[in-house]
């Protein structure tokens, strides 16, 4: 019995199979590795002041929930939070928020 060698063109086949694999294995791994990177840093910086880094607390403000921070005082609007506020609410309402951040 003899053994055939492979030839040319399907060691190349093969070949770039192997690397299509390795490619696709990488990405996914890279991927995964982002979106756990990502999961940590949102886990790490949850409920914490963007300006000094203390923690946030909920208050609410005529039905919206706002963050203040315990330290700097900083009050804190999440998207849409402001319009909410401007939109659902009578024109001396902006003075009463704005006494929020005297």
């Amino acid at each position: 019995m003899t053994t055939e060698k492979p030839s040319k063109a399907e060691d190349e086949y093969f070949t770039k199979m192997e690397l299509e694999r390795k490619r696709t294995w990488e990405q996914e791994r890279s991927e995964k590795m982002a979106l756990e990177e990502r999961q940590k840093l949102k886990d790490l910086h949850f409920m914490k002041c963007p300006k000094c880094g203390m923690d946030l607390h909920e208050f609410e403000l005529h039905g919206i929930s706002l963050d203040r921070c315990v330290s700097c005082e900083g009050t804190w609007f999440d998207s849409g939070e402001v319009e909410q506020l401007i939109q659902g609410h009578d024109k001396g309402l902006l003075s009463r928020v704005m006494s929020v951040f005297k």
